[in-house]
């Protein structure tokens, strides 16, 4: 038994059908199924039970199922969400109490932590527990993930096996729903779609060019083999980065597109927005050290590699 929360979501969906794939059939799903743009992420999903957010905390306190791992994915990831209350409801004590449960009832768990906690990169991007303390997010969304992070290394009491993990920039299937904060690939690929040209922010910092900015852009495909090996392995437990460990301009991602379509690429700049621009970062690139160190060895897909992948065989049947 395999329960994923968020599994309405992008990356939960993804690793629930990745699961199936694999035989993996005995799912408990968990989110607020409510959302008619989610639908088609789950409809299809193989599963034994869906049981609303609000629902499974009790449910899991309860339960007699023997439960193998908790992929706890759901969140709030809204990078423009200013009310702490949310963010303190959704990704703090929602996940609290999770943890406990899980601790109490030795049940392995894997949850979702972000990039996003390591600000503007003053830190480094090193997925070292010892400077957690002092990473000092951008927004309320990352610092919500940092004081999450903060909390779990300081407990006493823990799951047989833990992992949380910093997704750096995820892309691909079932994001469709996720309208202004879905990946810039998806952005890209819709508005050459719409009208053949598409845009990138300007550069606001005279040492990165216009699309020079850098991101550490991985695959969804990449997340979900990443998950597998965890459910599978269980090495130690702590923090781990999950990028693709390789930094890539915007620039790179935009041609990159073009290239699947086999368009001709047009690419207008245009000023980044005043209400993210003293909050954006330029550069973001996963140490992926320890992760590998444990043993785990699937290449990830490149930028390129991925974002044909996601355009040919997802995108374009969408259209």
């Amino acid at each position: 038994m395999i329960v994923v929360t968020g599994a309405a979501g992008f990356i939960a969906s993804f690793l629930c059908e990745e699961l199936n794939a694999h035989g993996y059939q005995k799912l408990i799903l968990v989110d607020d199924f409510s959302n008619e743009a989610k639908q088609s992420n789950h409809n299809h999903l193989q599963s034994c039970q869906k049981i609303d957010r609000k629902e499974f905390i009790s449910w899991l306190e309860q339960t007699d199922e023997l439960i193998d791992v908790v992929f706890h994915l759901g969140a709030r990831t809204d990078t423009t969400e200013f009310n702490w209350d949310v963010l303190e409801e959704l990704n703090l004590s929602y996940s609290k109490a999770i943890w406990k449960i899980c601790a109490e009832k030795n049940i392995p768990l894997v949850y979702a932590s972000s990039a996003a906690t390591y600000g503007n990169g003053d830190f480094g991007y090193d997925d070292d527990e010892n400077i957690i303390e002092s990473l000092q997010p951008l927004n309320p969304y990352g610092e919500s993930k940092n004081e999450f992070d903060k909390w779990v290394i300081h407990q006493d009491k823990v799951p047989p096996f833990w992992a949380g993990l910093k997704f750096f920039n995820v892309f691909g299937p079932n994001e469709y729903h996720k309208g202004r904060m879905a990946s810039v690939v998806f952005h890209a690929f819709s508005q050459i779609q719409v009208n053949g040209e598409m845009k990138l922010f300007k550069s606001h910092n005279p040492n990165y060019t216009d699309g020079g900015q850098l991101r550490d852009f991985v695959y969804v495909k990449d997340v979900a083999n990443v998950c597998l090996f965890l459910m599978h392995h269980k090495p130690p437990s702590g923090i781990y980065n999950l990028g693709s460990g390789k930094a890539r301009t915007f620039l790179d991602l935009a041609l990159a597109t073009y290239a699947a379509l086999h368009k001709t690429p047009k690419i207008e700049f245009v000023d980044t927005p005043e209400d993210i621009r003293d909050k954006y970062q330029y550069f973001t690139e996963a140490n992926m050290t320890k992760l590998l160190s444990v043993g785990y060895s699937i290449p990830f897909y490149s930028l390129e590699e991925g974002i044909r992948e996601y355009v040919q065989d997802y995108l374009l049947k969408r259209a």
